[in-house]
């Protein structure tokens, strides 16, 4: 019966990435009630991509574009919530603690099961006194997957180390006007 269960999987497998178009392998699964993260025909690396979030009470939001993650061929979204009251998420019944331990926001980084369709979370918050586990879902845009310097995080960085080239520039040529002047 197993080596049996295991032929159905490989052709279904087979069956889905047959039929896949985009630059990416399509989501599969050995026993439908049961996700697997989605395999990327991507190098292992840093991306971008645009994630959309829904449920809730609608005050909550996480950062978009968000770190994306490869490795190994698997796809892997660092969430960064509103709040740094989340303290867990669930996804596919994994539980996923966060990845800071202080910050005004809290972090995980949770598998990407599925791509431009909801996909559903659960995250615990304490924001109200007692923790609550409220049901979200996350939108992972395929067609968004971009360079990690498209994060907000990176541009800030570049303004940042422009702003310290023209600083020191500034000092040097401060200091070699009055030398001149001094003169």
């Amino acid at each position: 019966m197993h080596k049996y269960k295991k032929f159905l999987t490989v052709c279904s497998l087979a069956a889905l990435l047959s039929s896949c178009t985009a630059p990416f392998v399509c989501m599969a699964a050995a026993d439908t009630t049961e996700m697997q993260a989605v395999e990327f025909d991507r190098e292992d690396g840093e991306y971008s991509i645009q994630v959309d979030l829904e449920g809730g009470s609608g005050k909550a939001s996480v950062t978009s574009p968000t770190l994306f993650t490869v490795r190994d061929g698997n796809g892997y979204a660092q969430i960064q919530w509103s709040s740094s009251n989340y303290d867990y998420m669930i996804v596919d019944g994994e539980k996923y603690l966060p990845t800071n331990e202080e910050g005004m926001n809290s972090v995980f980084e949770i598998p990407i099961l599925t791509l431009d369709e909801a996909m559903p979370v659960v995250a615990d918050t304490t924001a109200m006194g007692t923790p609550h586990e409220i049901d979200y879902t996350l939108t992972f845009y395929s067609d968004s997957i971009g360079s990690k310097s498209q994060l907000p995080q990176e541009a800030a960085k570049r303004v940042v180390g422009v702003a310290m080239v023209i600083i020191v520039g500034g000092g040097i040529l401060n200091y070699f006007v009055n030398k001149r002047n001094r003169c």
